[in-house]
């Protein structure tokens, strides 16, 4: 079966202010904050994020390398952080609870295009990681996905359903490894 599509019917559905806004976004991001050593300047990070609309406690911590693509869908709680180059496609909501790492070179995607659509249209949903997570390093989290309080993502592994709270799952796509309990 062969399919014709003409794709210059394509519309941005973000359109030129937004493009316009997140170009000034990169721009600042890259000359003003890239450049700090990566937990320096913490207060002065936040101050840029809040500047274009994120929502940051003042213990909340993105390092320098951090790509965060709309500043003002970011949502971070306290002692909240984004470590070394991670990748915040977070085209909607990205809501980080408090306690919570995402490691570094993990990638928060809340984007993708509608394959069954010819001119495969932009899709997007939120993706909600709650209070006391670890998210292992190099670990995808995919479109509309919630990450339960407690839970840890393994290393290198793909997330496109829900987790439950306290557990710890991994693996491409991410499995149920066991529950997470915490020793005192």
């Amino acid at each position: 079966m062969k399919y014709k599509v003409d794709l210059s019917q394509y519309k941005n559905v973000l359109g030129r202010k937004n493009q316009v806004v997140r170009l000034v976004w990169n721009i600042i991001w890259l000359l003003f904050v890239r450049p700090l050593p990566r937990s320096i300047g913490k207060k002065w990070k936040s101050f840029i994020l809040r500047l274009f609309g994120a929502k940051i406690h003042k213990t909340a911590n993105v390092y320098s390398s951090a790509k965060i693509y709309i500043p003002w869908n970011l949502e971070m709680d306290a002692y909240a952080c984004l470590a070394s180059d991670v990748d915040c496609y977070n085209v909607a909501k990205i809501k980080i609870g408090a306690h919570t790492t995402v490691s570094q070179k993990s990638f928060l995607c809340t984007a993708s295009h509608d394959i069954h659509d010819p001119l495969n249209a932009l899709i997007t949903a939120p993706i909600t990681i709650e209070d006391q997570v670890w998210i292992a390093a190099d670990a995808f989290i995919g479109m509309g996905v919630t990450i339960g309080q407690g839970s840890v993502i393994g290393a290198c592994s793909a997330v496109f359903k829900d987790v439950e709270s306290w557990t710890v799952v991994g693996g491409n796509p991410a499995r149920f490894i066991k529950k997470r309990e915490i020793k005192g």
